[in-house]
């Protein structure tokens, strides 16, 4: 059973990183100025079912490791730290890419669904997450380890589908105005990597002590 109070803070973990803007939400974002909202939805649901799958190949795989090695999980923590502050600083030098992806071309209903699974099943920083930060709120001494993982994927899930959906609705009502300044997708994406280098330092000097 996970502590009321350890859920809240994966919780809370978790949708700070889903609204940083990354490959995700500025996917989701351009599906929405391209497709409009019916697309943007579509393929929210699709990233979301990528991300579930990550989701439970982790638990699947990490949960036996962390069950049995504390030193496992702190090498995994200072590794997602790290990796995250990369994703942060790569997403401030390719920002100008980054807005760039905003532009797609039309797409059925079909292949907005399956484009969504594939950014969801290789967005490297939900891999980080699930990887790195997800078994910092797991209690080893709670016991199986994989069935908290796999109810941590599903909040995160979860959470990403209200978050990304709501990026969703707001960027197809506002087409016309991130249209007429790429720039304001550019700081989207650094803002995202300045936040993500800041969640890396904060994961670095805390995290689980089960």
């Amino acid at each position: 059973m996970i502590p009321a109070p350890t859920l809240l803070a994966f919780t809370i973990t978790s949708a700070v990183l889903i609204l940083l803007p990354g490959p995700s939400v500025l996917f989701v974002i351009g599906r929405a100025l391209s497709l409009g909202r019916a697309g943007a939805l579509l393929s929210v649901l699709g990233n979301n079912i990528g991300v579930f799958a990550q989701s439970a190949l982790v638990a699947l795989g990490l949960g036996p490791i962390i069950q049995s090695s504390i030193v496992a999980l702190t090498v995994i923590k200072f590794a997602g730290a790290g990796f995250l502050v990369y994703l942060g600083i790569q997403a401030i030098r390719h920002r100008k890419r980054l807005a760039a992806t905003t532009e797609v071309a039309p797409r059925s209903k079909l292949r907005s669904l399956l484009e969504g699974m594939l950014v969801g099943v290789t967005n490297p920083k939900v891999i980080v997450f699930f990887i790195a930060i997800l078994p910092q709120f797991v209690n080893v001494h709670a016991g199986n380890v994989t069935m908290q993982l796999l109810v941590l994927g599903g909040i995160f899930v979860t959470i990403g589908l209200i978050c990304d959906g709501g990026w969703a609705i707001a960027a197809s009502a506002a087409r016309a105005w991130f249209a007429r300044s790429p720039r304001r997708v550019e700081t989207l994406g650094a803002t995202g990597g300045i936040a993500m280098i800041g969640l890396g330092g904060v994961l670095a000097l805390t995290g689980s002590k089960n």
